[in-house]
């Protein structure tokens, strides 16, 4: 183990760098440099007006508006407009109006009151006024601020919708499906059944004519509205044949908007 001190250099103070610019320490303050009196200003309370002012004075204090003492509110204004010459002469001159009005007040205040049968008024009673009219609508204004503000508080964001193609694609017509919605109408059809014997001709290419012209090529019917129950048996097969040979020649088209869902037909354009 070593047990030899490890040495350590001290900087002094006086050779420590005031500053690095570029890499070059500079251990003294340049001769020629100049800072002007009013490179770093500080403003710890800001107001909007004289009347800003005096009511920031009077809610200090917790005085009451109605009651104002103007001899002590005049003298804090004063040492406020004196320190505002100081430090930015443009600002204290919108302030001397109401320095004059307050002396004014307080003059008045001092003067002997007139006599009792004399209407006798406040000199402090416009101030007072002023002062509550703008403590309203400075009120109103923090109320108004705090409302949520669109690109302060809201931000909206537009989004382009993607234009999007929906193609519905229509299931094709099996033979299956076609057979199975005939069953249907067969069975409806025992229903009208009877025992009566009559001859009846029937033609597959006159109801392959009598289907064609209930069809039109701009509106779909429903498959089951071919057929009509009341000619029994013999009478629906004719027609389901001459719906066959229709198919066949490509002079009607079956459409069906789901799997075993309803069959509708048209005449083909």
């Amino acid at each position: 183990m070593d047990n030899s001190l490890a040495e350590i250099t001290v900087i002094p103070d006086a050779l420590r760098p005031l500053a690095m610019v570029l890499g070059t320490p500079y251990l003294n303050l340049p001769r020629d440099l100049y800072i002007p009196p009013d490179a770093l200003e500080v403003f710890l309370d800001t107001f909007e007006g004289p009347l800003d002012l005096l009511l920031y004075l009077i809610k200090r204090q917790n005085l009451e508006i109605l009651d104002i003492p103007i001899a002590e509110i005049t003298r804090q204004y004063m040492d406020y407009v004196e320190l505002m010459k100081e430090i930015r002469l443009e600002l204290a001159a919108e302030y001397l109006v109401m320095a004059a009005m307050l002396a004014e007040i307080k003059s008045r205040m001092l003067l002997p009151r007139p006599p009792i049968d004399e209407e006798e008024t406040d000199p402090r009673a416009d101030l007072v006024r002023r002062l509550q009219e703008y403590e309203r609508f400075k009120l109103a204004a923090v109320e108004l601020d705090q409302i949520p503000r669109v690109g302060r508080d809201i931000h909206l964001i537009a989004v382009a919708e993607p234009e999007r193609k929906v193609v519905k694609l229509h299931p094709e017509v099996e033979l299956r499906e076609l057979l199975l919605a005939f069953k249907d109408v067969l069975k409806r059809a025992e229903l009208y059944t009877h025992h009566q014997v009559k001859m009846e001709p029937l033609s597959v290419r006159e109801r392959m004519t009598n289907v064609m012209a209930t069809l039109r090529t701009d509106q779909f019917a429903d498959f089951v509205t071919l057929f009509s129950e009341h000619e029994g048996r013999r009478g629906v097969v004719v027609t389901f044949l001459a719906v066959l040979e229709l198919i066949k020649e490509r002079l009607i088209e079956l459409v069906q908007n789901e799997a075993y869902g309803p069959i509708y037909v048209k005449a083909a354009a």
